[in-house]
């Protein structure tokens, strides 16, 4: 009985143990802060090395098809050519532009100038104006906006090369699958199933 009255009456560390617990709080919320702004610094950069390797995808993906079958665009009982599905979801993205330069300026206005044709290139122009390039190797490849026609099937969309010019350009944001098709007409183009 007299160790528990003992214990019950010593106080001598009553008054260290609020002090130690504001001094834990206080590191612990340093710890906080630091992992904070060490995140909010390298998101950028994570970002950015994932925004890469999509697209360094997506031109390999472009290439692998190079090589495959081409629907033939006359013949409306012709198989499926060799396609691709590029999935991307890439931010702060202005633009995407697969085998064209439409602001080749640098106006930041995709209709003021006529868009530059670039094969084998994927442009990517971020919100901040910068453009990164992404080649694809191998022969010259063209690529096509397509429109899907009233039997179902998709081919060229002529008002839009018309209008534009060759090439598919997607404005972001950017987040889906985009399909991809080997077609051939006089000649040989990868069409776009968007």
């Amino acid at each position: 009985m007299s160790h528990i009255s003992f214990f019950l009456k010593d106080t001598n560390a009553a008054d260290t143990i609020p002090l130690k617990m504001v001094f834990y709080v206080a590191v612990t919320a340093c710890i906080i802060l630091i992992t904070v702004l060490s995140w909010n610094n390298m998101a950028p950069v994570y970002s950015g090395a994932q925004d890469n390797r999509q697209l360094n995808s997506a031109a390999t993906e472009l290439m692998s098809i190079k090589s495959g079958y081409a629907r033939n665009l006359n013949s409306p009982n012709s198989p499926p050519g060799s396609m691709c599905t590029i999935g991307l979801s890439v931010d702060g993205i202005r633009y995407l532009a697969f085998g064209v330069d439409p602001d080749p300026n640098l106006t930041s206005d995709l209709n003021d100038s006529s868009w530059a044709r670039e094969d084998n290139v994927i442009i990517c122009q971020y919100e901040t104006g910068t453009k990164e390039r992404y080649y694809i190797s191998g022969t010259p490849l063209e690529i096509r906006k397509g429109k899907l026609n009233e039997n179902g099937h998709w081919s060229i969309d002529h008002e839009y090369y018309f209008s534009k010019g060759p090439g598919v350009v997607i404005e972001g944001p950017i987040d889906g699958e985009f399909n991809f098709e080997l077609v051939h007409a006089e000649k040989v183009y990868v069409l776009s199933h968007f």
